[in-house]
């Protein structure tokens, strides 16, 4: 319950079911309660998010927004992120801009000594982020946020390959039914299969890639993992660009670590 007043003070609540659908009830009617739709195109599109609602501003006047292109980093003394993440359930939903799967408390990652609780994940196709102008087929990000309200978001890349195993159960398990979020108390996933083992990564302020477009810290691995074409091609049949166009670096410095296991 903690967690769920927490995060609504982010403005999550006013999202459209990518950050944290069905963390509160409510959420899942946050069209009905005056939330403006938007969408990945048109006059609801991304250039215009900062223009649909006040609580949108940062959207269009936000001087850190995300995703962008990730080029001159700074090699740093960086720490490798403490992932602690165990089985969950799948609950799963298809929001309308997305396929997000919600997990279940007590699975964490540790950074600068501060516990952020895995709140849920999703995927964008092609990747939002770029690496010195490439973008990678798909990606994955795992959202995280703490008891003081912070978000850490960790992006990891997907690229044509091999087949994922947990990809493909994620994909089996898709609901027909746009935002009714499902639970399959049997189908139980760890999140951990879904990290490279490579953890090495870039990190820089930003923010959400979707509408408010607050705030967010953002750990992005440098090493992809694979999933099938035909894994991908599933992926895009519903969503086929439901990427957030690159963002402006302005100033913000950009780090990359370099530890070895």
């Amino acid at each position: 319950m903690k967690i769920r007043i927490l995060v609504s003070l982010l403005g999550l609540a006013a999202l459209s079911a990518i950050l944290l659908f069905s963390i509160t009830p409510a959420f899942a009617q946050q069209h009905a309660g005056g939330a403006p739709h938007w969408s990945y195109s048109g006059p609801d599109g991304p250039e215009h998010w900062g223009d649909l609602d006040p609580r949108y501003a940062a959207c269009k006047t936000g001087q850190r927004q995300s995703p962008i292109d990730i080029k001159g980093a700074e090699p740093a003394d960086l720490k490798p992120i403490q992932f602690d993440y165990k089985l969950s359930p799948m609950k799963i939903v298809n929001n309308g801009h997305t396929i997000l799967v919600k997990y279940e408390s007590g699975s964490t990652i540790t950074v600068d000594g501060k516990q952020y609780p895995l709140v849920q994940f999703h995927f964008h196709h092609p990747s939002e982020e770029e690496i010195n102008g490439q973008k990678s087929d798909m990606v994955l990000h795992l959202v995280h946020v703490n008891a003081d309200g912070h978000a850490i978001a960790i992006a990891v890349l997907l690229k044509s390959g091999g087949e994922n195993p947990l990809i493909r159960d994620i994909w089996a398990h898709i609901p027909k039914e746009v935002d009714k979020e499902v639970e399959f108390k049997k189908v139980v996933i760890n999140a951990a299969d879904l990290l490279p083992a490579d953890q090495n990564y870039y990190t820089f302020e930003g923010s959400l890639t979707i509408p408010p477009c607050s705030d967010v810290k953002w750990f992005v691995m440098k090493t992809p993992i694979e999933l099938s074409p035909a894994q991908i091609a599933a992926f895009a049949k519903l969503y086929p660009d439901n990427a957030r166009p690159i963002q402006p670096t302005n100033d913000r410095k950009i780090l990359e670590s370099n530890f070895t296991k």
